[in-house]
């Protein structure tokens, strides 16, 4: 029986990609009839204003203080240069290869954005401050280690997205630091739009991502992972967070009868293939109504898997609800 990996591994897993994630395993108990009924409340259009500041309590409660607006920022996993990219901002330096997708900077400009050394997981602070950034944006629960090495030469933001709401906050924080505030606005009423459309006609069909680089795959749920908070919105959705070391087997998954798969497949080191055809080597795999139906999409995990941000989100969306219909 194949199991999922707990969150450490989902992160190390992307880490060594050199980006990463917040799982998507695990929560409670069963979802209740009684939830399974309720419908997602509906997307709000409206965008408040932002209001640009130096000093502010972002989404989580995090206090950020700068003695300027940043213009000099590195950024150490993929939803900061998501989010800089919404803001018209290209990091001074980078951990994420997200910004050479052509709905970033593309290849060729993206190769003119300096990489911090060290991988994902460490990245060296030798580099990064080599960088002189006035702002170093990093994944709380993997780069909060750096924060006393990086005291007094720069500010360190540790962000810890678990939602699109979450993603939509740190956007909007980010716009205030940086006095990009008409561009924010801009940026979270296109994807608020797109995401109260996408959910105006919502797909009866069962869906479920998946994630890893090999049989010990993960399944993405709405509780901890960006994309897969998306679509409890957009299609049938069945799959509840079971805790930091929850799993959920093929048997389960081949119990819910899935319409329409997405994999991520997570490389690292000499790993090679993608995840749907090493899982193909297991006979309960070819049961799945979306393997025999030939509905399974192998997607760009630096966007869905890794980067978190409005602009990646409105590619997840662009993306689902196309194999959805």
């Amino acid at each position: 029986m194949l199991r999922s990996p707990s969150r450490f591994v989902r992160n190390w897993l992307t880490a060594a990609a050199v980006g990463s994630l917040l799982v998507g395993c695990g929560s409670s108990s069963e979802e209740s009839a009684n939830d399974k009924a309720r419908p997602p409340a509906k997307t709000e259009v409206t965008v408040e204003p932002i209001k640009a500041s130096t000093e502010l309590t972002d989404t989580n409660g995090v206090k950020v203080s700068l003695e300027k607006k940043p213009e000099r920022i590195v950024c150490l996993f993929a939803l900061c240069d998501d989010i800089l990219t919404e803001l018209g901002i290209v990091p001074t330096a980078t951990n994420s290869a997200v910004l050479a997708h052509p709905d970033f900077l593309g290849e060729e400009k993206a190769k003119e954005v300096d990489i911090i050394p060290g991988g994902f997981i460490a990245p060296e602070v030798e580099a990064i401050l080599s960088h002189k950034p006035d702002l170093v944006i990093g994944l709380g629960d993997t780069h909060g280690k750096l924060a006393p090495a990086l005291k007094g030469a720069t500010t360190f933001w540790a962000m810890q997205p678990e939602t699109w709401q979450d993603s939509v906050g740190y956007l909007r924080d980010t716009a205030a630091l940086t006095g990009r505030t008409a561009q924010g606005e801009k940026a979270e009423r296109a994807f608020r739009v797109k995401l109260a459309e996408a959910e105006k006609t919502p797909s009866d069909r069962t869906a479920l991502i998946i994630y890893g680089s090999d049989e010990n795959f993960g399944v993405a749920t709405p509780e901890g992972d960006v994309a897969a908070s998306l679509f409890p919105k957009i299609a049938d959705y069945p799959w509840k967070s079971r805790g930091v070391e929850g799993s959920y087997s093929l048997e389960e998954i081949l119990a819910k009868d899935v319409d329409v798969l997405f994999v991520e497949t997570l490389s690292f080191g000499d790993a090679e293939g993608k995840l749907s055809e090493k899982l193909a080597a297991n006979p309960l795999w070819s049961k799945i109504p979306a393997v025999k139906n030939g509905d399974v999409h192998e997607v760009n995990s630096e966007v869905w898997a890794k980067g978190r941000g409005t602009r990646s989100l409105g590619i997840v969306l662009d993306e689902a609800t196309a194999a959805l219909r």
